[in-house]
């Protein structure tokens, strides 16, 4: 919901940097793997308690995916660093809930299997569709940055973040915040899907 207003204002400090990144011998794809080298020691820190350390953690490796994507655009991106970028993402989003429930297995482990479960049906009920709206030619201006046809809805990545930032300033809270995440992962998932099977149909060749 949030993307498309946050993601613009980024952009002009986000591309000065990919440029500094570049300077130093770096291409888009081996920030994409240190990013999530980083997300995995941000695992880490939530396993262990040490929850403001994975708060930063958890900023540098936002911060690596924004690079990423600038630094493709400016040298040519590709379909095997989109692909990386994608998977890398999705596999970050669902570890670090994952660190909740390592971290306290008798209160989190159940909320944190929801939300992950969430998380799956978001991206499964867009990058489904990604793969008929590249053969009808369906375009997404808002979008447009992206490797994929990405559907807006109430979660997004900013929506994601925030709420990982919340978990970690309150993870007393965890499970409160994870079920309330999970719940609008629910309602975007079937918005999402509605939405394709609509556009879908009405483009059906």
């Amino acid at each position: 919901m949030l993307d498309r207003y946050v993601v613009p204002k980024l952009k002009a400090p986000l591309q000065r940097v990919a440029v500094r990144v570049q300077e130093w011998g770096m291409n888009a794809d081996q920030v994409t793997v240190v990013g999530f080298l980083i997300g995995v020691l941000a695992l880490a820190g939530v396993a262990t308690g040490h929850f403001l350390i994975a708060l930063f953690l958890l900023f540098l490796n936002r911060l690596a995916d924004g690079i990423d994507g600038e630094m493709a655009r400016q040298s040519g991106s590709t379909d095997a660093g989109a692909y990386l970028d994608i998977v890398l993402d999705f596999i970050f989003y669902a570890i670090f809930p994952l660190g909740f429930a390592l971290y306290d297995p008798g209160t989190n482990a159940l909320a944190a299997a929801v939300l992950i479960a969430s998380f799956v049906a978001t991206g499964a009920s867009f990058l489904a569709f990604d793969t008929f709206a590249r053969g009808r030619e369906i375009d997404h201006p808002d979008f447009a940055y992206k490797g994929f046809y990405y559907i807006n809805g109430l979660a997004e990545g900013t929506e994601t973040i925030i709420a990982f930032v919340m978990m970690c300033i309150w993870p007393q809270h965890f499970v409160l915040i994870a079920g309330v995440f999970a719940l609008i992962c629910v309602v975007t998932a079937i918005n999402r899907v509605v939405f394709s099977y609509m556009t879908l149909r009405g483009t059906s060749l």
